[in-house]
């Protein structure tokens, strides 16, 4: 049976989409503007958001850390990634490269987990406190970039225990060999799905199905009017 999505059990997870990232002027978008444009990434992250508010799905925007002066001065051990955002000042905090785009603003109900200093967007922040808390079970992870802050919220929540799905055409990378590599020979290593946007909001929808019908339905074990189970 193919992987579906209960809004109830299920997040999206948009992993670093920040106007340094995803808009002309951005620090970053040189970086990943070819590529996105070919795979149409930023109208589909849109399609995406949207498809997973209107099925009642928990939108968790996953940041990286905004740059601050003195940001890993006197580090032991930064790495390479994170010379690298200091050098260009990427995300600085209260600028506009810092802020999410326009397009994926923080809404009522959603979740902004704590800011990432490396990679992942689970050590050493609340996201998995914050997904736990409601119970989701399955995280859908798009965002930037495949490669690096993608793959390595996706690889570490699965180690974690959750159902992960990457998203192909809602990411992008610095060159083909990236991209190719994180969705297609990494990818698959770990992720319980890799789809295209089309198939996920088809498998979107149909989970929206399923979970109304349920909710309609009632649940059989429950004592109609009451909060209690079946013979207790």
């Amino acid at each position: 049976m193919a992987t579906t999505y209960d809004p109830k059990i299920t997040a999206l997870l948009c992993v670093d989409l920040y106007n340094d990232f995803l808009s002309e002027g951005g620090k970053l978008f040189p970086w990943i503007k070819d590529i996105a444009k070919e795979n149409n990434m930023h109208e589909n992250l849109r399609a995406i958001v949207k498809a997973a508010r209107e099925a009642g799905i928990k939108v968790y925007h996953v940041p990286h850390h905004r740059w601050e002066p003195g940001d890993y001065v006197n580090w032991k051990y930064p790495s390479p990634y994170q010379l690298g955002a200091a050098e260009r000042q990427a995300f600085a905090k209260g600028t506009w490269g810092g802020t999410f785009h326009d397009d994926f603003q923080v809404q009522p109900g959603d979740i902004v987990a704590t800011e990432h200093w490396a990679s992942s967007g689970f050590p050493n922040t609340d996201l998995e406190h914050q997904l736990k808390r409601y119970g989701k079970e399955k995280i859908i992870c798009v965002g930037l970039l495949a490669n690096t802050c993608l793959e390595a919220t996706a690889r570490i929540g699965m180690e974690l225990g959750f159902h992960v799905t990457l998203v192909r055409d809602a990411t992008s990378a610095r060159s083909h060999e990236a991209l190719h590599a994180a969705l297609n020979i990494d990818g698959p290593t770990y992720a319980h799905e890799v789809l295209s946007t089309e198939e996920l909001l088809s498998a979107i929808k149909e989970g929206r199905k399923i979970s109304a019908a349920a909710d309609s339905a009632g649940d059989p074990y429950q004592v109609p009017g009451s909060g209690r189970l079946q013979g207790t």
